[in-house]
């Protein structure tokens, strides 16, 4: 996986609106169970990928401090060859000055040569110094520019990392907020089915029989009543009828007197 790649796929997932997600799907808790297996996913990869890519910076790293030592440590040679020769040259001179002969001159020749040979070593080191020098000088621009692509791929990640405990935090509330709809739903049905079968509507509708079978009772005592009234009006009538009969009759009898 490229660094572009990595990067590109870093920063969309950190920079995706969760809220905007699940506003556009039909099932919340299951956009959000799918968002966390994708981000957790992703963030695995991103991770391994960041990982090699900092492993690559650490061996960056590595050689250039080689070539900085490896330049510090021909530096030192190229000085000590040099030194030797300067050393040499030095001694054969003053074995020169101080012999006669060829015997002297002998010595001054060997010691020239050998100061010329330290004198090609310290030029050996000194040309590798300067390869070391350029070696690392080139590394140092790469090393720039891997340096900063870590430290984005880092924030990235960490930026995922929020994003995923943003999306658990969501997908605890929503589940939490199911559970609780649910549970106030289960509780409304049982405060319906009580209501359909509420025992205070069943005495009423007996206490209403009751009171219907006392007014027909009542109803009937009144029709007793009137009855038994006319009953007795009957017998007053025929009380003075009677009576107006025998005053007839006794009417007729004086008179015949």
């Amino acid at each position: 996986m490229s660094k572009q790649t990595i990067l590109g796929r870093v920063a969309q997932l950190a920079k995706a609106n969760v809220n905007a997600l699940l506003d556009q799907a039909e099932d919340p808790q299951k956009m959000l169970d799918q968002l966390i297996r994708d981000f957790t996913n992703n963030i695995s990869e991103a991770e391994q990928a960041v990982a090699t890519t900092i492993g690559n910076l650490r061996m960056l790293e590595a050689d250039h401090q080689e070539d900085v030592d490896a330049a510090a440590e021909w530096g030192r040679k190229a000085l000590a060859a040099s030194r030797k020769a300067d050393g040499l040259r030095a001694a054969g001179s003053a074995r020169s000055a101080g012999s006669a002969g060829s015997a002297g001159s002998a010595g001054s020749a060997g010691s020239a040569a050998e100061a010329d040979r330290f004198d090609h070593l310290a030029k050996v080191a000194l040309g590798r110094q300067l390869r070391s020098e350029r070696e690392a000088a080139t590394a140092e621009p790469v090393i720039a520019a891997q340096t900063e692509v870590v430290d984005r791929l880092k924030a990235g990640l960490e930026a995922m990392e929020g994003k995923l405990g943003e999306l658990q935090a969501k997908r605890d509330e929503l589940v939490a907020r199911v559970r609780s709809a649910e549970a106030q739903n289960r509780m409304l049905d049982a405060v319906e089915s009580i209501d359909v079968m509420d025992p205070t509507s069943e005495l009423s509708r007996f206490e209403a029989k009751v009171r219907r079978e006392e007014a027909r009772a009542l109803g009937r005592q009144e029709l007793a009543a009137s009855s038994l009234d006319a009953q007795f009006e009957a017998l007053d009538d025929l009380d003075r009828s009677a009576e107006v009969e025998a005053r007839l009759a006794a009417l007729k009898s004086g008179g015949a007197a």
